[in-house]
């Protein structure tokens, strides 16, 4: 099946070479949520009064996202470039398609090469086959601070030889399935504990402590031929004393990324809607002004790319935004764009390929899931006999299923099964519930969901924790982590201590399988 049609001959006309430098977005899973195919009709208006260069992807399902992304492209004079948040496969932001655990659900397989390389053939081909062009993946941060509520289970781990050899290995795979990389978030977004989409953190590390830490993932990565690095909304005082976060500091994007590490890509900023950078100015033409002009290349997330093209252009009459500069930028995206156009035939997903795809996130979450500690007799649970279990959620979103997929997999698995779930809104009677049910001395699986979520809490309330430990006193308790490590920590004294590193429902499946298995 043919691709879409290649990029026709270079826009000249000022205000279309400036339109080609942005991404708009098309989809939502925030509120007001919609689909993919649902945003269309927008999309096509806009596109109408503003020809931007691409599309960032949210929320769509298969196959309706590939056919409104194909009307889309057959509507354009010039050819979308289209990305997408796909850090877990496509199935993260496709419905339908494979959804895969997160980046440190890899580290400590024995296969880690193998494994990385399978998720990129898999996720490659998806993408294609939904119309999506570039992923906004691998994160390369090291997670250096273990309070960080943003990156943690999305990046490779906290040491940085070994992110490196992953992030490389994943690139590498990508890029050789056509799929075109991103590695973020320069110069690193790993050692700090604020989120960006709210405020703007601050690393206070040396040049050398980043040297040796932050930037050597990155360094693998242009090393390795990934296609965009995106900037952080974050500040390092040590590479830019002027106090302005990454994205808008040419010392970082043009004399550290550029000069001193060679990258030859496309910049791209994180998103522009994020507070880390939105409330610096009065107007969002004023934001994309500086970012373009600190080095980035292609901007990301703008909310009104008529006015954005409308200042820049009289940015460029007044002296603020120089030709040349506009033309470089224009010149890299314009390189993404007919790679991406070069594509001679995709694959379509089969039922069968999609099976083998779930099957294969399935064995690497069985793999990483990984038991911290346990008491004698604690594991595996008795698979003949009920189970009581609690999920506790950091929040609640409108796209959450009724209930997390581990309570169907626990069904599979045990005789009978108490469910209970929640999320930061406890119901007083909760613990008493659970305990009124459970046999004295049968165990007690309570599992936690804390991970990293743009905008919203990180790790567990103060109540929840207090039930943990309630049900702690009364009942052996089988702890379980579905993100970070470090959750466990409090709680040294629970009959067993289990982690997935990742809350997927491939990781949800495995971690009921090995309950009754180990």
């Amino acid at each position: 099946m043919s691709s879409t049609p290649k990029p026709t001959d270079e826009p000249t006309d000022l205000r279309e070479r400036l339109a080609q430098l942005l991404m708009v977005r098309i989809g939502s899973n925030l509120p007001p949520i919609l689909r993919v195919h649902e945003d269309e009709g927008r999309v096509v208006q806009l596109l109408g009064d503003c020809p931007v260069g691409g599309l960032l992807l949210f929320n769509g399902s298969w196959p309706e996202t590939r056919e409104t992304l194909q009307r889309l492209q057959s509507q354009c004079r010039h050819r979308l470039l289209v990305a997408s948040d796909i850090e877990r496969g496509a199935g993260q932001q496709v419905a339908g398609l494979t959804l895969f655990p997160h980046q440190r659900a890899f580290v400590d397989l024995k296969d880690s090469d193998e494994a990385i390389g399978e998720f990129c053939r898999t996720t490659a081909s998806e993408a294609h086959a939904a119309g999506i062009d570039v992923t906004f993946g691998p994160v390369a941060d090291v997670n250096s601070d273990p309070r960080n509520p943003i990156i943690a289970t999305r990046a490779f781990g906290n040491d940085p030889q070994r992110a490196a050899e992953l992030v490389a290995a994943y690139i590498r795979a990508c890029e050789a399935e056509g799929l075109m990389t991103t590695a973020k978030h320069f110069p690193g977004h790993g050692d700090t504990h604020q989120d960006s989409h709210d405020a703007t953190p601050r690393v206070e590390a040396s040049a050398e402590e980043l040297r040796q830490r932050e930037l050597v993932p990155f360094q693998a990565a242009i090393d390795a031929g990934v296609s965009l690095l995106m900037t952080a909304h974050v500040e390092y005082p040590a590479l830019d004393p002027s106090g302005l976060p990454a994205t808008l500091s040419r010392p970082i994007l043009v004399d550290l990324l550029r000069g001193e590490m060679g990258f030859e890509g496309v910049v791209c900023s994180d998103s522009l809607l994020m507070a880390g950078v939105r409330d610096r100015f009065d107007t969002e033409g004023e934001m994309c002004l500086a970012a373009l002009n600190a080095g980035v290349d292609l901007l990301l997330d703008v909310a009104d790319p008529v006015s954005v093209v409308s200042a820049l252009v009289e940015a460029v009459e007044a002296g603020r935004l120089t030709i040349e500069r506009i033309n470089e930028a224009f010149d890299r995206v314009w390189r993404l764009k007919e790679r991406a156009a070069s594509r001679a035939s995709i694959q379509l997903p089969t039922p069968e390929s999609l099976a083998g795809g779930e099957a294969a996130a399935l064995r690497i979450a069985g793999a990483a899931t990984r038991v911290v500690s346990a008491s004698p007799g604690a594991l595996p649970l008795d698979r003949s006999k009920s189970v009581t279990c609690l999920m506790l959620k950091p929040h609640h979103r409108p796209t959450d299923p009724p209930e997390q997929p581990l309570a169907a997999a626990l069904r599979e698995e045990f005789a009978a099964v108490r469910y209970f779930e929640t999320g930061p809104e406890i119901d007083p009677s909760l613990a008493a519930d659970l305990l009124a049910g459970c046999p004295e001395g049968s165990p007690i699986v309570v599992a936690m969901i804390v991970k990293p979520a743009a905008w919203h809490a990180f790790g567990l309330t103060e109540v929840q924790d207090a039930v943990i430990r309630e049900l702690m006193a009364a009942r052996p308790v089988v702890l379980v982590c579905l993100g970070v490590e470090n959750a466990l920590d409090g709680y040294p004294d629970a009959a067993a201590r289990l982690v997935t590193h990742s809350d997927v429902p491939a990781s949800q499946r495995a971690l009921a399988a090995v309950l009754v298995t180990r």
